[in-house]
């Protein structure tokens, strides 16, 4: 698809898939990287969901898939969405075991009404946060390949707030994304989507990725700042998405062009 036609799909659908963003020959050794880091940091990632191999701040424990998270076609789409000076708020792994069920529907962060930072309802028809889901192995309806309701995210609220849709329960509409390793589904992060049920016997490997513009405020993200503690105390009883700051080390191996996207979030 050409720029224009991406932009069409997102204005409409909430998505678009861009495929080859890791190239087939360099595929396998990125999901292989992916998958030893998960087992090796995986009990870092608090709450994380049953049956999930989640880690929070991959970027720090893997830079395997650094090189391709400024793919021009990627990154072009996301600037024409959100503008120039772009950053990433988050990447973890997403590795769902076979044996792992459905999740529920939900809108990501800062749209899911979970968590202690979040926009309000009703939301403004803005595109404010993208999501993207890189696919490192096959997605498919057997494996679990994300659920979504395409043009959800033109609704001014979602299943996690007042928007009243059974949590688990499929939905008229919905799609399973599918997609070849590689494939990177971009999402606008109100669009309403949750994991399919793995019935394969194999895990379906993915990272999720999401992108800000520089107005957002990520301070709710970082571990003992200032605006995560008031937003906390100001919601009892909610928690929030934790990221780690990126080591000094870690950030200067990171190729050019990515490290613009990772400055706001260097350890001091």
């Amino acid at each position: 698809m050409t720029l224009k036609q991406m932009r069409q799909r997102m204005y409409v659908d909430g998505w678009c898939l861009i495929e080859d963003v890791i190239p087939p020959a360099e595929i396998g050794a990125v999901r292989d990287s992916v998958l030893r880091t998960v087992d090796a940091y995986k009990h870092t990632r608090r709450n994380a969901p049953a049956n999930i191999g989640a880690v929070s701040g991959m970027i720090v424990y893997d830079q395997s898939f650094a090189p391709y998270l400024a793919e021009p076609r990627l990154l072009g789409l996301a600037e024409s969405l959100l503008g120039p000076d772009l950053r990433i708020s988050y990447n973890t792994s997403i590795v769902n075991y076979p044996g792992n069920e459905r999740s529920t529907w939900h809108a990501d962060w800062p749209f899911n009404q979970h968590n202690a930072g979040h926009i309000r309802a009703p939301y403004p028809d803005a595109v404010c946060h993208l999501t993207t889901l890189w696919m490192l192995t096959d997605f498919t309806g057997e494996n679990g390949g994300t659920l979504i309701v395409s043009g959800s995210h033109r609704s001014a609220d979602n299943p996690t707030g007042g928007a009243e849709v059974p949590p688990v329960e499929p939905y008229p509409t919905e799609v399973c994304v599918t997609g070849r390793a590689g494939s990177v589904a971009v999402c606008d992060s109100r669009l309403w989507h949750a994991a399919g049920a793995n019935r394969s016997n194999a895990a379906r490997v993915g990272l999720a990725v999401r992108y800000a513009p520089w107005w957002l405020n990520l301070e709710v993200l970082r571990p003992g700042s200032p605006d995560r503690q008031r937003i906390l105390d100001a919601n009892p009883g909610l928690t929030e998405n934790e990221v780690p700051a990126v080591p000094r080390d870690v950030f200067e191996r990171l190729p050019d062009a990515v490290r613009p996207l990772f400055q706001h979030w260097v350890a001091a």
